[in-house]
């Protein structure tokens, strides 16, 4: 049997033939055989894009609230042990440890992935720990996700756009049903996407989830020139009442206030169970925090983190960039080659004046070379120049940079991990 978690996650990922294997059957027998059954209410959150920004302000609003809040999100960037969180804390090694053992001795000859392994164990925690509430990121889809083996008292959808077709389908339509998976009968289920697809709408109503959707059931309004100039604040109103001159969220990003409006609303329907201040909500709106999105990494020059991995993602990065004030914005860009890199690139080429292309040294990861095609098919503006790895091209962009410019560094979680490994950057 492995010892340290190390040795453990090294067994996880030779345990299962494949990274990803999609199905509820496997994870649910060995559910069942560990007795995961949470008494606490259970948020699920889904979405192509802003799910971990959902899940980042609920669990900090939560806190600020007194819960005892136990957040499930992946991937990681630097450590296995941000996917598990207990009271804002990251769980330990031991811990960790102890449930992958319970898992193996459980399982019997079930195969399990890695992300099974993973949100089994992170259930597990939460149970031992006694948590209050937990919030659990879906990992890819919803309908057959190892998360949905838990019944979800508010299910939350971000967004729907076009990611993973070779497991989700290659329309918006197919994606939605999908992601509606994790919606149930008779509870609440929230869609913070403002052009709802009617798939969605289709399942919610033919399983009778209550959906609530953004601009319809709940909403919000920013309110400019509040004390002084620069300063904003915004409303929230639903179905269920009113929060009134809001802080806008520590996260930064042009859809942040979709997804705090749709954290309220999620509120809104547990607020019977767990009631919420409008101190817990203001406070946690500004204490929020998120590695790797439209991060700004303090310092000269400006460097700015985002883990945006498809269209959907990288067209909200050029907008968060195009409301930046004017500057030469040099790109370290990596990517995974199973991703849509040319609509990456159409959406970002534009914002980008000197492409600094790196490859990632993984299975699936894109080399610089390849990816440096990919700009010259878009008709990229910008000089191209590659490198063997991000670390390289970071470093060539802090020689060259001008105090005034910016460095953004996007593709992938890995590109991310990488900048911040090579800064000795901290998660948290």
């Amino acid at each position: 049997m492995p010892e340290t978690l190390s040795d453990w996650l090294s067994y996880l990922e030779s345990l299962h033939p494949k990274t990803i294997a999609l199905g509820l059957e496997r994870v649910a027998q060995v559910k069942q055989r560990l007795n995961l059954n949470p008494e606490f209410p259970v948020i699920v959150v889904g979405g192509t894009n802003g799910k971990g920004s959902v899940c980042a302000m609920l669990e900090a609003v939560l806190h600020a609230a007194g819960y005892k809040v136990g957040c499930y999100t992946s991937p990681h960037l630097l450590d296995f042990n941000e996917r598990v969180r207990i009271a804002k804390q990251q769980a330990s090694d031991a811990e960790l440890c102890a449930s992958f053992e319970a898992i193996e001795h459980s399982r019997g000859d079930i195969p399990l992935t890695y992300f099974e392994f993973g949100t089994l164990a992170a259930m597990q925690c939460f149970i031992e720990h006694k948590v209050d509430v937990s919030i659990l990121e879906v990992g890819l889809g919803g309908r057959l996700d190892a998360v949905n083996v838990f019944d979800a008292d508010v299910a939350v959808v971000t967004s729907v756009d076009i990611d993973h077709i070779d497991y989700l389908g290659d329309t918006r339509e197919q994606i939605a049903f999908e992601k509606a998976g994790i919606f149930r009968q008779g509870r609440v289920a929230i869609c913070a996407d403002s052009d709802v697809p009617l798939a969605l709408r289709a399942h919610a109503e033919k399983i009778g989830a209550e959906l609530w959707c953004v601009a319809s059931e709940f909403g919000f309004e920013v309110l400019s020139h509040v004390h002084g100039a620069g300063a904003q604040q915004w409303n929230y109103h639903s179905q269920v009442g009113l929060r009134n001159a809001l802080p806008i969220p520590a996260l930064r990003g042009a859809f942040q206030l979709h997804n705090a409006s749709a954290v309220l609303a999620a509120l809104d329907a547990l607020k019977e169970r767990l009631p919420v201040s409008m101190d817990a909500v203001r406070r946690g709106l500004v204490e929020v925090q998120l590695a790797g999105r439209f991060q700004f990494v303090p310092g000269t020059p400006t460097l700015i983190l985002d883990v945006a991995h498809n269209p959907h993602a990288a067209r909200s990065l050029a907008q968060n960039l195009a409301s930046l004030p004017p500057a030469k914005t040099y790109a370290v860009f990596a990517m995974l080659k199973d991703k849509d890199m040319a609509g990456v690139v159409e959406a970002l080429k534009d914002q980008i004046d000197v492409w600094l292309v790196a490859g990632i040294a993984a299975p699936r990861g894109a080399t610089a070379k390849e990816l440096a095609q990919v700009l010259r098919e878009a008709s990229v503006q910008g000089e191209i120049v590659t490198f063997e790895n991000t670390a390289a091209a970071l470093l060539h962009a802090c020689k060259v940079v001008a105090e005034t410019d910016r460095i953004a560094a996007f593709g992938s979680f890995y590109t991310v991990a990488e900048v911040m490994q090579a800064r000795k950057l901290r998660v948290g």
